[in-house]
C-alpha cells in the first residue's frame, strides 16, 4: 500500500514543514523510516515498509554533495517521455543523481502538465534517486511563477541580456518568490552564444562573465546557484572551424574554455556551486550518422568531455545536456527510417532511439560527469 501526500505550494495546505513535525505525520499514520533527502518540498512517497522515498527534491543537497566531492550533476532537457525514460532509466541504473529540465519551448511544445506527470511517473519508477524538476532558461518573473506553482522544485531565471543592475532586481524578485514556495534559484552572469529553443545570442551579444561581479550579484539577489559564461555555447555548432584547430587526424579541435574565469570565480565565491550551460559535447558518431542518412550537419563542434570533467571537479555542479540527446534520438531514427523504408510504427523507431539516448546519458554519468554511485 502506497501512501502520497502533496505538500501543495500554490494552497499552502500544509504551509512549511519541519522534519519534526513531518515526523508526526508519519507516525499517525503508523509509518516510520528516515527522510533520506532533506528537501521537504514536493510530493513525497510513503512506503508502507517503512522507507521514506522524496519523490522531487530541490537542488540543495545535491549541488552540496557535488562541490564536496568534485563531480558535476546532469541536466537533462526533456521533451517527451522516450527522452524521460532513456534518462531516468540511466540514472536508476548508475544510481545517480539527476536533474530534468524543461525549457519554455519544451512547455509550449508538450504542455506543462504532461511534462510534469512524465516526471512524476519516472520518479515512481526510479524512487530511489534524487530528481529535481528545473526551468531551463525562464525569461520573466511570470513564467519562473507559473513553473513553481506548477510543481517544478527549481527555476532559472535568465536576466543576463539585461543591464546588471536589471539582473539583479529581476533575479531578487524571483528569488524571493521562489524562496517562501521552497524552490531554488539559478540565475545567469555573461552570455553565452548560439540557438536553442527560444535561446538566441549573436557571437557579437556574447560575453565572458565577469568575476568582479560575481560576489555583488549573489549578495543582491540571494540566488541559490549561478551559471556563467566561460566559452560554451548553446546549439550544436559551437564553434566554428575558423575558432579551431585541425589534429593529426584531421579532426577539428576547439579552442579550451576560459579556466581562468571559472577559478576566478570559485577564488570569490568559495563552496558556491556554479552551472555550465550549453554544455554537449556534439558526439561525431552521432553527427556522422545523422549526415549519413539524409541529414546537413557541416561542422557541428561541441565542448570536450575532457574539458567538462575538469571544471566538474573544480566548483562546477551542474552541468547542462541537450543538443547531444536531440542527436542521438535523430541519428538513430534518421537510419532506421533509411534501414526500414516499410515500418511506420512509431514504437519500432523511438525505442531504438530512447536506448542510444540512455546509453549516452550512461557514459556522461559515468565519464564524464562523475555522478554515478552518488545518488
Amino acid at each position: 500500500m502506497i501512501f502520497h501526500i502533496f505538500l501543495e505550494r500554490k494552497w499552502n495546505t500544509f504551509g512549511v514543514l519541519s522534519k519534526y513535525k513531518l515526523k508526526k505525520i508519519i507516525e499517525n499514520r503508523k509509518l516510520y523510516g528516515i527522510i533520506k533527502y532533506g528537501n521537504i518540498g514536493g510530493m513525497i512517497r510513503f512506503i508502507k515498509k517503512g522507507t521514506i522515498k522524496m519523490a522531487l527534491v530541490t537542488t540543495t543537497e545535491m549541488f552540496k554533495k557535488a562541490y564536496d566531492g568534485g563531480y558535476a550533476i546532469g541536466a537533462f532537457n526533456v521533451n517527451n517521455m522516450e527522452i524521460v525514460q532513456a534518462i531516468t532509466e540511466a540514472c536508476r541504473e548508475e544510481n545517480a543523481p539527476v536533474i530534468l529540465q524543461v525549457s519554455k519551448g519544451a512547455r509550449a511544445y508538450a504542455n506543462h502538465t504532461y511534462l510534469v506527470k512524465l516526471v512524476e511517473a519516472a520518479v515512481l519508477e526510479c524512487p530511489d534517486i534524487p530528481v529535481a524538476l528545473h526551468l531551463d532558461h525562464g525569461d520573466s518573473f511570470e513564467t519562473c511563477k507559473s513553473c513553481i506553482d506548477g510543481g517544478f522544485t527549481s527555476v532559472m531565471i535568465d536576466a543576463s541580456s539585461k543591464s546588471f543592475e536589471e539582473n539583479i532586481e529581476i533575479t531578487r524578485k524571483v528569488v524571493e518568490y521562489a524562496h517562501d514556495h521552497g524552490v531554488v534559484v539559478e540565475a545567469e552572469l555573461g552570455s553565452l552564444a548560439g540557438i536553442e529553443d527560444e535561446v538566441n545570442v549573436s557571437a557579437e551579444a556574447a560575453s565572458y562573465t565577469r568575476p568582479e561581479e560575481v560576489e555583488e550579484f549573489v549578495a543582491k539577489t540571494g540566488c541559490d546557484s549561478l551559471a556563467i559564461a566561460i566559452g560554451t555555447s548553446h546549439g550544436a555548432y559551437k564553434f566554428t572551424p575558423e575558432q579551431c584547430t585541425v589534429n593529426e587526424q584531421g579532426i577539428l579541435v576547439p579552442p579550451a574554455l576560459r579556466f581562468d574565469v571559472l577559478e576566478e570565480v570559485t577564488r570569490r565565491l568559495p563552496g558556491f556551486p556554479i552551472v555550465l550551460h550549453g554544455s554537449s559535447s556534439v558526439p561525431q558518431d552521432y553527427v556522422k550518422m545523422v549526415n549519413a542518412n539524409g541529414g546537413k550537419m557541416p561542422n557541428a563542434i561541441g565542448v570536450p568531455e575532457e574539458q567538462l570533467r575538469k571544471a566538474a571537479a573544480l566548483s562546477v555542479c551542474k552541468i547542462n545536456i541537450d543538443s547531444d540527446l536531440r542527436l542521438a534520438m535523430t541519428g538513430t531514427i534518421r537510419k532506421f527510417f533509411n534501414d526500414e523504408p516499410s515500418k511506420f510504427d512509431p514504437r519500432e523507431y523511438l525505442k531504438p532511439a530512447r536506448a542510444n539516448i540512455k546509453e549516452l546519458v550512461r557514459h556522461k554519468l559515468v565519464n564524464v560527469l562523475g555522478c554515478a554511485g552518488k545518488a
